[in-house]
């Protein structure tokens, strides 16, 4: 009897799978009927598709040189020749397609405009992607998709985040620079000559720490005492040992199975930082209740009233999602940026001065100054992120098959459009966009800040060439926070030091892009800093 019931569940189980694989087999060859016409590389290999290439070039390299043979299209394969996806815990949602899974690159500015603008819904982040943020942050904005579940937690976060609240974080953002610049200043002493050697990426991470810790929630991590920081090295340690075989297969396959993200020392990483940050955010939000933090502008304060005034109160997890979130996101990219534009200050000893000028002819800076009146400081900034965006990698998955509109015919058929089937990875390559020669000029490889506030080039630009921050309804909702943060630190330390840098520096991929010495394998970026 036994034997005749496994015999049944057997029949059903077969049954089943090949129903779904003959389902997911014609979606996959009409998938690849429809990219019959965009060109791109042969796999580099059958193993692992272009992702060996991706990981083992400099950042970025493999998509400037595709697109540059192929056009603003280009189709590459994915690790193993596979696509899996699903939703967790639901039987009904497993796919699996045994052909070479195909990724669209897309370059097309009208496209992107599309895909970002008026289809971002149809357009969620992958499940991979909202696996690792779902992994080490929880269900916070970053995870979140749908327009209505987005609207909603948007609705939370965006008050503490505007022009208004940024303005009177101002003084906070001076007071943590402050604190950098003292630190700095005190390392000099004893130093022959007022120079010293100083690991910048090391002390970015942690001003960026201490910064969104006092300005979003009024809690002091005290990362710039220079003292051992639990949080810092759990965060440093999550995505700063790329250079590692296993780092290399997360990455490759955690497209195709989530489930990776959880073994291994990799997925104990990733549960310590969920952890730390979790015991911090949840101690803040008890902290912030007993207070009665709800009348000033924090972030921590918003969520307090939003939460007061909703008729369906917030748990605990989910309001530490997002704190974990905003805290991951203020320092992974804001400590990069910061390190990149230390490194080209360093390389342009003339612009240098120029800058320095410029901050120095305002003795005392406010908001205003910051946002409108420092048009060198704002050009060094935006060139920084333009030739440094910490994001690389734009992706996106097709949630329905969707008809994208492009900016001229299609070489090959001829039409303005391309129809992208359910299921289809976008990326969009934001190094390309932004070294585009026909869009920034024949320099576009070049640091050259002064470009911004040539007139001509700013009538040509459409506001879209620069994805630093994504765009549309989308977009990274901490912007200006992390414009007047980063600026602030600037006309802090600029006046008071010098920078120059004698080693060469290159780009790696951690889960941001972050220099480091040529020939290292972790972030690195030894400044010589004299006191001035």
């Amino acid at each position: 009897m036994i034997h005749l019931l496994i015999h049944k569940l057997a029949l059903i189980v077969s049954g089943f799978t090949v129903v779904i694989l003959t389902h997911y087999l014609v979606h996959a060859v009409s998938t690849r009927r429809t990219f019959c016409y965009v060109p791109g590389p042969r796999p580099s290999s059958f193993l692992w598709g272009e992702e060996w290439e991706l990981y083992h070039q400099a950042p970025g390299v493999p998509y400037i040189d595709w697109h540059s043979r192929f056009g603003k299209l280009v189709t590459i394969t994915g690790a193993f020749g596979v696509r899996v996806s699903f939703a967790w815990g639901q039987l009904s949602q497993f796919n699996l397609v045994i052909l070479q899974h195909q990724v669209l690159s897309v370059a097309d500015s009208r496209a992107i405009a599309f895909i970002l603008g008026e289809g971002a819904y149809s357009f969620p982040k992958p499940q991979g992607v909202r696996a690792w943020f779902k992994a080490t942050l929880g269900e916070g904005i970053l995870w979140v998709e749908g327009r209505k579940e987005h609207e909603n937690q948007r609705r939370i976060l965006a008050p503490a985040l505007n022009l208004q609240s940024v303005r009177q974080l101002t003084d906070t953002f001076f007071e943590t620079s402050g604190r950098l610049s003292t630190h700095w200043s005190k390392l000099m002493e004893g130093s022959s000559g007022n120079e010293r050697e100083i690991e910048i990426t090391n002390w970015a991470g942690r001003f960026a720490l201490d910064t969104i810790g006092r300005a979003a929630f009024s809690y002091d991590f005290d990362c710039l005492s220079g003292e051992p920081h639990e949080l810092a090295a759990a965060l440093d340690g999550l995505t700063n040992n790329e250079h590692k075989r296993s780092s290399f297969y997360m990455r490759a396959l955690f497209w195709l199975v989530p489930s990776i993200l959880f073994i291994g020392k990799k997925g104990e990483m990733i549960r310590r930082v969920k952890r730390e940050l979790g015991v911090i955010a949840s101690k803040m939000w008890k902290d912030a209740k007993t207070i009665g933090d709800a009348d000033n502008r924090t972030l921590m304060a918003n969520i307090l009233r939003s939460d007061e005034s909703s008729k369906t109160h917030m748990d605990e997890e989910e309001i530490v999602s997002q704190m974990r979130t905003v805290m991951s996101a203020g320092y992974e990219t804001v400590s990069a940026v910061v390190a990149w534009m230390l490194y080209e200050i360093a390389s342009h000893p003339d612009f240098q001065d120029e800058l320095r000028d410029e901050i120095c002819a305002i003795p005392d800076h406010s908001f205003d100054h910051l946002n409108n009146e420092l048009p060198l400081l704002d050009a060094a900034l935006k060139e920084t992120l333009r030739l440094h965006p910490a994001i690389l990698e734009n992706h996106h998955e097709a949630s329905e098959t969707v008809i994208i509109p492009l900016s001229e015919g299609f070489a090959e058929t001829g039409e303005p459009y391309l129809v992208i089937p359910k299921g289809t990875i976008v990326v969009i390559p934001v190094n390309v966009l932004q070294t585009d020669r026909n869009v920034w000029g024949e320099d576009a490889a070049v640091f050259r800040p002064k470009r911004w506030l040539d007139k001509k080039v700013a009538n040509t630009l459409t506001g879209r060439e620069l994805l630093a921050f994504s765009a549309g309804p989308r977009s990274c909702i901490g912007k200006t926070f992390a414009m007047i943060e980063i600026k602030a630190l600037m006309v802090t330390l600029i006046p008071s030091f010098s920078f120059r840098c004698n080693v060469n520096i290159e780009p790696f991929q951690s889960f941001v892009i972050r220099p480091r010495v040529v020939g290292e394998t972790a972030s690195s970026l030894p400044l010589l800093v004299k006191k001035l």
